[in-house]
C-alpha cells in the first residue's frame, strides 16, 4: 500500500492547522511556504479535508482554515481517505485468474492487510501526531 504525496501534504497541513489552532485561522499561504507545497495543489487538498468535515474554511481577506472538530477525534485514516479515497479492499484477481485457488488466497491475504492498516490508521489520532 502506498500513501500518495497528496495525502502526505494533507497530513502535514492538518497537523500544522491543529498545532496552531490557538492562534486562530491559518492561512493556506503560510502552510504552503512552511512546507514548500505549491499553493494551488495545497488548496485542492485543503478543500478535500473541508468536504470530509476535518477542516472548516472561511472565505475572504481574513479567511483561512481551522479544525472542524477536536484533534482527539480526527484519525489518520480520516485524512488518508479524505484525500485518496477509501483504502482498497480487493485486488480483483478473479477476473484475470479465472478463479484459480491462488487468486482467492491472495485476495484474502490482501483484505487482511488492508483491514490491519485501517485498524492502525483509525487508532492514530491527530492529537498524537502533534
Amino acid at each position: 500500500m502506498k500513501i500518495s504525496r497528496s495525502t502526505g501534504y494533507g497530513l502535514l497541513a492538518a497537523c500544522y492547522i491543529a498545532r496552531n489552532e490557538k492562534e486562530g485561522i491559518v492561512l493556506s499561504q503560510t502552510i504552503s511556504k512552511e512546507y514548500n507545497i505549491p499553493l494551488e495543489y495545497l488548496l485542492k487538498i485543503l478543500q478535500q479535508l473541508v468536504r470530509a468535515n476535518i477542516l472548516r474554511s472561511k472565505r475572504g481577506p481574513r479567511g483561512g482554515f481551522v479544525m472542524s472538530k477536536p484533534v482527539s477525534r480526527v484519525s489518520m485514516l480520516e485524512i488518508i481517505e479524505a484525500v485518496d479515497g477509501p483504502l482498497g479492499s480487493q485486488l480483483n484477481l478473479d477476473e484475470h485468474a479465472k478463479r484459480d485457488k491462488f487468486s482467492a488466497k491472495a485476495e484474502k491475504a490482501y483484505a487482511q492487510g488492508v483491514a490491519a492498516a485501517r485498524s492502525v490508521y483509525s487508532k492514530v489520532k491527530l492529537s498524537e501526531l502533534i
